[in-house]
């Protein structure tokens, strides 16, 4: 089945270079296009895509605020898309709040045509996009300045301390790959404690959980 790509951003010439990219692929369809952050949340509900590439700046709405509700309560469609924000270096504290507010990963706009395309097999896969050059020292960067989420803190106790191991290197922005060799475990056991991880703290995917480990402390700025 294609992977159907909903694009927000507010200069046409970025949207319509996306767009050429992406239909280009196969397995990828852009379903729409749009200008500014309340257009996005119509267009979402509308559309139903699986992926939105989304620009942090837009008019009327940003891609931040424009996140938040589409993946809160009050959105009317059954069908949750997966939100990939856009950004450059100069604007990584609105992508933490993004990161927060449920989006799934951050691509650079420099980035090369099959990142890009890379980046939206990954989201729609129901991963998370994490860059260990870019994200964990981003998000190590900002988590830093946030208050500790007291209820957070408390879901710590129901990990063991194998799942605290396994996050501290998934908030290290390690791949299951790379835990495995860390924690002299296999690849797949690490993959049934990402999972019991995921559950415990409530988090979504990878992003969320790297969030959640610099959050409650577990995991500190180097």
């Amino acid at each position: 089945m294609s992977i159907e790509v909903l694009i927000a951003d507010d200069q046409a010439m970025v949207r319509a270079g996306f767009a050429a990219l992406l239909d280009a692929h196969d397995g990828i369809t852009v379903t729409g296009q749009a200008a500014n952050g309340t257009e996005t949340v119509s267009l979402s509900a509308r559309l139903g895509p699986d992926v939105i590439l989304m620009d942090v700046r837009m008019p009327e709405l940003d891609g931040i605020e424009a996140t938040r509700r589409i993946l809160g309560p009050s959105y009317p469609a059954a069908k949750i898309p997966r939100i990939l924000m856009l950004t450059t270096f100069d604007i990584d504290d609105y992508v933490y709040d993004a990161l927060q507010a449920g989006a799934s990963g951050f691509l650079l706009k420099d980035a090369l045509p099959e990142e890009l395309v890379h980046a939206v097999r990954v989201i729609a896969a129901g991963d998370a996009l994490l860059s260990p050059s870019v994200t964990r020292r981003m998000i190590a960067q900002f988590a830093s300045q946030k208050p500790r989420a007291t209820a957070s803190t408390n879901l710590l106790a129901d990990l063991t301390d194998r799942e605290r191991e396994v996050l501290v290197l998934i908030g290290q922005g390690h791949s299951n790959s790379e835990i495995a060799a860390a924690l002299f475990i296999a690849e797949q056991t690490v993959k049934t404690h990402v999972g019991k991880v995921l559950a415990k703290v409530g988090a979504r995917d990878r992003v969320q959980a790297v969030i959640f480990a610099y959050d409650t402390g577990l995991a500190e700025p180097a």
